[in-house]
């Protein structure tokens, strides 16, 4: 076989790894998205993902899928990422690959954990397994882009997000009550509750706990809330909202002191100066939160905006049009668009 066909089936098997893998978004946290695939004679013949933390690896279910146990010795496993090397809440996917002396291990990329980080590769080398690395690398890195950003610079991966009338508001000037004023349709606001099920934390500010008491759960969608985070500096939310029902474990961040603090109440106090945004993000990195979605209103944004601690921005321009309001954060270089029915979604990525 050619090295340039060689190339190009390693990169199918990856390519499914990935798949697999995207089944576990939202579920595997603190651990990485991992899909694995075991092929022989050019033929699928077991393929497993990483689905809950404390529960088995992607390459222990792709190995307990195979039928015909006989055959592992002859195989090619895939994994979207390095097997691990050390004892967590599970054993290392190393020793399992090497008992079933599986000859040959196919890895997208390095896993960037400190506690793995090329001992694994080392480890299986080291016991007589021919390993081939970086294939369809950038890709790999993509899938695990929350893992990646939390372990490589010491901070949760960051997503803005904010719906817009079609003239550019991000909310009118008065309303008559304490909820949200929607710019956006039933459709896109599902597909938030989708992306709040993805992410670890959710973040708002004080004026839109004030003016919106929203919940920031996933009630229209299935799956794990997000821990909140609020910003409110000298604790103007009352514990009549929301944001203060302790049914979702719930992170306070404030400049006031000695405050009474639950298991699912915490409160963080900082002083809050030009760094504050570097200091909200130290304090999700320090609860091990690889990700937040920031859907916070006009002042919150741009204070991440303007400190260029932000990854993506998912901006819904809606039909509706306030004529005066305040005005939404601008940004420039849409990466892509696309439409919700009657709404358009636009993504934003820094590449800085």
């Amino acid at each position: 076989m050619s090295y340039f066909c060689a190339v190009k089936i390693h990169e199918i098997y990856i390519k499914r790894c990935i798949q697999l893998a995207k089944n576990g978004l939202g579920t595997t946290y603190p651990n990485p998205l991992v899909g694995s695939v075991i092929v022989h004679d050019g033929k699928i013949i077991g393929e497993g993902w990483h689905r809950k933390a404390g529960e088995p690896h992607a390459e222990v279910n792709a190995v307990n899928s195979v039928k015909d146990k006989s055959l592992l010795s002859k195989a090619t496993i895939y994994v979207s990422l390095e097997p691990c090397s050390h004892f967590g809440k599970t054993p290392p996917c190393c020793d399992l690959i090497i008992a079933h002396k599986i000859p040959t291990v196919v890895v997208g990329t390095v896993d960037p954990n400190s506690k793995v980080a090329g001992t694994g590769i080392k480890r299986l080398i080291e016991n007589g397994v021919t390993v081939t690395v970086g294939v369809l690398e950038d890709e790999c890195h993509e899938l695990n882009k929350r893992f990646f950003t939390f372990h490589n610079q010491q901070r949760p991966y960051i997503i803005l997000k904010w719906a817009e009338s079609s003239d550019g508001f991000i909310a009118p000037l008065t309303k008559e009550k304490k909820e949200p004023v929607w710019i956006s349709n039933e459709f896109s606001r599902q597909l938030v509750h989708k992306w709040r099920s993805e992410e670890q934390a959710i973040l708002v500010g004080t004026n839109t706990v004030l003016e919106d008491n929203p919940k920031l759960d996933v009630r229209e969608w299935s799956g794990n809330n997000p821990i909140r985070v609020v910003v409110d500096r000298t604790g103007k939310i009352s514990e009549d909202y929301n944001l203060k029902d302790k049914k979702t474990k719930t992170i306070v961040i404030t400049e006031q002191e000695n405050l009474t603090f639950s298991e699912n109440l915490i409160y963080e106090s900082v002083i809050f100066d030009i760094q504050l945004t570097k200091k909200i993000v130290g304090i999700l990195y320090k609860y091990g939160l690889q990700s937040v979605i920031i859907e916070g209103g006009k002042q919150t944004l741009e204070s991440f905006i303007d400190s260029n601690l932000w990854d993506e921005a998912r901006v819904f321009s809606g039909a509706i049009s306030f004529k005066e309001g305040v005005k939404a954060p601008v940004m420039n270089g849409i990466s892509k668009t696309e439409k919700i029915k009657d709404d358009q979604l636009k993504l934003f990525l820094n590449h800085d």
